[in-house]
């Protein structure tokens, strides 16, 4: 299974590597990573596996907002993910 993790904000040093390591901690292994910089703000979508989680993706989802802040950060199963996107 996947999930997809967004993060979006003020830019700044280390948001990448925090999120990375995050994920890193929870044995979600990161398939594809999308970032931008919009002149102060930054934006990523990254898509992870979730097959081998030590943790559930409330947690996961939790343990980014507390490692990440400042920043508007989302993680959601890829199922919700497509059906909230289907037309």
């Amino acid at each position: 299974m996947k999930a997809v993790i967004t993060v979006i904000g003020k830019d700044m040093v280390g948001i990448l590597a925090k999120v990375s390591a995050t994920c890193a901690d929870a044995n979600a292994n990161i398939i594809e990573v999308s970032q931008s910089v919009l002149q102060d703000y930054f934006a990523m979508v990254m898509l992870i596996d979730t097959e081998n989680l030590n943790v559930d993706l409330a947690r996961l989802d939790e343990n980014l907002k507390k490692n990440v802040t400042g920043m508007q950060i989302h993680v959601m199963h890829e199922d919700i993910f497509n059906s909230m996107h289907r037309i």
